[in-house]
């Protein structure tokens, strides 16, 4: 059986900051840049969030607001924690999501899913 998020799929994810964590040979924290991650489905969305480093990885949570494909009206707002390990120019970790509908309720999870994620590089 599939466990899958209905709104993730291959996006481009961009995470900035000026947390202290574990740094690349610029000097910059691993996981600074923008990412193309891997998990199932898609959607059109935008995720915002934040992280933090934790035990050599990194931990964060994400918000989604999804979007129908078709009409691009609101469907969902998705809660999406997840945690990772860097390894050069790829990531890979798990994540936990709950979506809820434009009044707060509860709609879809706790869903669980594996990512990978490949570095976007010039």
């Amino acid at each position: 059986m599939r466990t899958a998020f209905r709104s993730l799929g291959l996006i481009v994810l961009s995470l900035t900051g000026c947390h202290q964590a574990p740094s690349d040979t610029s000097g910059s924290p691993a996981i600074v840049g923008a990412w193309i991650v891997r998990a199932p489905d898609t959607s059109d969305s935008n995720l915002m969030g934040a992280w933090v480093a934790d035990a050599g990885g990194f931990k964060g949570k994400v918000i989604e607001i999804t979007a129908d494909r078709t009409t691009h009206q609101f469907v969902s707002r998705g809660e999406i924690s997840f945690a990772l390990k860097v390894s050069g120019n790829a990531f890979s970790g798990t994540a936990h999501a709950v979506f809820y509908d434009v009044n707060g309720r509860q709609v879809r999870g706790p869903l669980q899913a594996r990512l990978e994620g490949e570095r976007v590089l010039p």
